[in-house]
């Protein structure tokens, strides 16, 4: 078996198909898997290692054999693995990011990109100093409405931009939280997971905010205040917000996963002569300005392991760097640095016992409001969040 030395970076990347390890291909791991399929099948890439402590099964696969170990680093080797794509729990990837580049393997790493700033710095100086190329999966940064929306602001087409506003309202059942150990957890074992309604399923309403204030490194950032609450029966937050101070302007995202009617998520640009709102999942722009009728645009979307792909035959730019990624780990050290989120009362929220999830009462509107205003829960006329809940980091 070849050792990690004897296979220097730019030997396994010269040409397509480039051959892929997927790490963690259940749960959110299915979404990459299925994508991996799809670039197979233009020739970009092929599909030659799975990393699951369980085998995917013939059906699971597709019908396509492939390598299969729970042993990561045994499996880059054996395959011969130009990237490996990482989908597993918070608090494993910058281990299993370090193990890839120390055999001189890519990486499409999924966001989080780690539970803390200090595991973040690890595993980011790592991967610099072998070299290696890493693409953070913020899937809504490869979105075309990104660049344009800069572009727009840029012009000055809604005047000076006051501030940054980002919404999700999602619902998520009690058994969201039991599909795995770490699920809803700030710490497991003594490792943090930060498994937070900010840092991880609404983590993109976050990092598109700081993308178009062009706040995206950990210097940008001057000040965070959080805000972190939870209905559910769990250690982690479900409905929160923060407001991020940068040296452009202030960007306040709120979110829940007890929406009473769970929406599309959105980043809300306010100017002085219009506004822009962005819903990053559907890539669909709605621009607002003085004097002129709303116009809706539809963009396009490049994929990221496409992306990354791309880069290393073609020299495509990459999307997502870990160094561009630093501001939104900024606020992930805020939260995980903050104290243990405050449990709503039990007036505050109702059970739907068919659907067996918590639903707070007035939420969406309250998460649409501190959008529209940039102000924190405790600014806005509700009763369970107070100043003494917020957190200043």
């Amino acid at each position: 078996m070849s050792t990690p030395t004897e296979r220097p970076t730019n030997a396994r990347a010269g040409e397509f198909p480039l051959p892929v390890v997927l790490a963690g291909a259940r749960g959110h791991g299915s979404w990459h898997l299925r994508n991996i399929r799809r670039l197979q099948d233009k020739g970009l890439v092929r599909l030659v290692g799975v990393c699951e402590l369980t085998p995917l099964s013939e059906d699971e696969l597709g019908g396509q054999l492939v390598d299969q170990s729970p042993d990561f680093g045994a499996l880059l080797d054996s395959t011969g693995a130009a990237i490996a794509v990482i989908c597993t729990p918070i608090p494993t990837h910058t281990d299993l990011a370090l193990i890839a580049a120390r055999r001189g393997v890519h990486l499409l790493l999924e966001k989080p990109p780690a539970p803390s700033y200090v595991e973040f710095r690890r595993m980011a100086d790592g991967v610099a100093a072998a070299e290696v190329v890493c693409q953070i999966g913020f899937q809504s940064l490869g979105s075309h409405a990104v660049p344009a929306i800069r572009e727009l602001i840029a012009q000055g087409a809604l005047g000076r931009v006051i501030g940054i506003g980002g919404a999700g309202a999602w619902a998520r059942d009690e058994a969201y939280y039991r599909r795995a150990p770490w699920a809803g957890r700030r710490r497991l074992d003594g490792v943090d997971v930060v498994d937070g309604v900010l840092t991880n399923p609404l983590a993109h309403a976050v990092a598109t905010a700081l993308a178009l204030d062009g706040s995206t490194r950990a210097d940008d950032v001057t000040g965070i205040e959080t805000e972190l609450l939870r209905a559910n029966d769990i250690e982690s937050d479900d409905t929160s917000c923060v407001r991020v101070t940068s040296a452009k302007s202030r960007i306040t995202v709120a979110a829940t996963l007890c929406a009473e009617r769970p929406d599309e998520p959105y980043v809300l640009v306010h100017g002085t002569a219009g506004r822009i709102t962005f819903w990053y999942k559907q890539d669909r722009v709605l621009v607002q300005r003085s004097g002129r009728g709303p116009e809706e645009i539809e963009y396009g979307r490049t994929d990221l392991l496409e992306n990354l792909a791309e880069h290393l035959v073609h020299g495509a730019e990459l999307l997502v760097t870990p160094e561009s990624t630093g501001a939104f780990m900024r606020v992930v050290e805020a939260i995980r640095q903050a104290p243990d989120p405050v449990a709503l009362p039990e007036d505050a929220w109702d059970l739907i016992p068919g659907e067996r999830r918590r639903v707070v009462r007035g939420v969406d509107g309250l998460v649409a409001a501190a959008a529209d205003s940039l102000a924190l829960f405790s600014e806005l006329d509700v009763s369970w969040a107070r100043p003494k809940e917020v957190s200043t980091g």
